[in-house]
């Protein structure tokens, strides 16, 4: 029996958090399908999400360069961290990706208290691009460690935050509750003549019910007293932008005010940055040239993956945005993930057809991540040998359609239908 096979494939996946960065994901489900599909088209469209890896992606994609900086970190301890420098067709435009400088992977499991660290590494990155001349800064937002509502990106860019008595509050969301007054007379001097976007999660809010602190708190490793804390503490900095900031917006439950533990707030608030969906900054802009809705067309299957599907993941996560696309053109869409958490089934409500962990037999967390690549190449090939079987029960089931059912108790053939090696001509050259 002869059964249809996908000629050209979209690996479209974002990376997995403190483990494996976009590319390398895509790369490991591509050596995945071609065990069993040996001469299939794999596109690769990693997505830059603002996560780890954006800003080299980026650069790679425009012909860019990568500039280096030692800032500091999330807990206060120097990191070396990097921004781009994007060529064309976006030259004077600057990307500075959170995790580079405040990352969550940059704080040890057993200091994680969100409201104790700091973007101030941010706000330096935003400042070694004003000072090459940047008329364009887009901050990518993904993986952050942090939850100060962008207090330290803004006290690097010269910014005066005030307790009731005239002193500089110190760093960390904590603080934030001692917070009385802003003073922007002292910022960069390249802001006035520079753009600046911020890419976030639209679905990601400062203050409320579903506020950044409630929301994202716990997996930063605040407690729940903590979490109220911070969340008090978030409360009163929205009042304190709000009056004294230039931002014209609501910056307590608008899109994208709590990306990256409320960095985006800060910004808007700070220093007048745009809140842009991270979607459309960074794959609607061009900055990519990767065309992602053509190659969505052209493709018979996607396949897109990140580190945990659950019930975050419809609310403007990757494998959302990638099934989102993808349906409005027709395309199945697959999706392989690390761990599959509470809520995952939502996802069959975007538009993703199949969801698979890549983690076969219980392990350790840290063995998961340290072997992810392997894992997710195994994966990818489970995944599609079931896809073939699928497509074969499809045949089989179409030629029997006119004819009685056979009984299932009895039958003298148990096993499947064989489905021979895979034969289809590539559309192209592997990528």
């Amino acid at each position: 029996m002869s059964v249809t096979v996908p000629q050209r494939i979209l690996v479209a996946p974002s990376g997995f958090k403190e483990s494996l960065g976009a590319e390398s994901v895509a790369h490991a489900i591509a050596a995945g399908l071609r065990r069993v599909l040996p001469g299939v088209h794999v596109d690769l469209a990693p997505i830059a999400d603002g996560g780890e890896g954006t800003a080299a992606m980026l650069a790679a994609a425009t012909g860019g360069t990568l500039r280096h900086l030692d800032v500091t970190g999330p807990v206060n301890i120097p990191v070396r961290a990097q921004w781009a420098r994007l060529g064309f067709p976006a030259a004077k435009t600057a990307v500075v990706e959170v995790a580079a400088a405040a990352g969550l992977r940059q704080v040890p499991r057993d200091r994680r208290d969100p409201g104790a660290t700091t973007t101030t590494g941010v706000g330096q990155l935003i400042a070694a691009a004003l000072d090459s001349d940047a008329e364009r800064i887009v901050v990518g937002c993904g993986d952050s460690g942090t939850c100060d509502g962008g207090a330290g990106a803004l006290q690097a860019l010269g910014a005066r935050i005030l307790d009731r008595s005239g002193s500089e509050i110190g760093r960390g969301g904590y603080e934030l509750a001692r917070a009385a007054r802003l003073d922007l007379s002292g910022l960069h001097p390249g802001l006035p003549r520079a753009e600046i976007v911020v890419a976030g999660n639209p679905h990601n809010l400062l203050c409320g019910p579903r506020g950044v602190a409630r929301v994202f708190g716990p997996q930063k490793g605040a407690t729940p007293a903590q979490v109220e804390a911070l969340s008090l503490a978030l409360d009163n900095w929205a009042a304190i932008l709000e009056r004294d900031g230039r931002a014209l917006g609501d910056l307590r439950t608008g899109p994208v005010t709590g990306a990256s533990g409320g960095l985006g707030a800060g910004l808007a608030g700070g220093v007048g940055a745009a809140l842009r969906s991270r979607f459309d900054a960074l794959l609607d802009s061009g900055l990519t040239g990767a065309d992602l809705d053509r190659r969505i067309g052209l493709a018979d299957l996607v396949i897109t993956a990140e580190g945990a599907i659950d019930l975050q993941t419809p609310h403007g996560k990757v494998p959302a945005e990638i099934a989102r696309r993808s349906r409005a053109q027709g395309v199945p869409v697959v999706a392989l993930a690390g761990s599959l958490g509470e809520g995952a089934p939502s996802v069959h409500e975007v538009g993703i057809g199949a969801i698979a962990s890549i983690i076969p037999v219980p392990m350790a967390l840290a063995d998961a991540v340290a072997d992810a690549e392997h894992l997710l190449t195994d994966a990818a090939e489970r995944m599609m040998r079931m896809l073939l079987v699928g497509g074969a029960l499809s045949v089989r089931m179409g030629r029997g359609a006119n004819r009685p059912a056979r009984p299932v108790l009895g039958a003298r053939r148990a096993t499947g239908p064989r489905i021979p090696a895979a034969r289809g001509r590539a559309r192209g050259q592997n990528r």
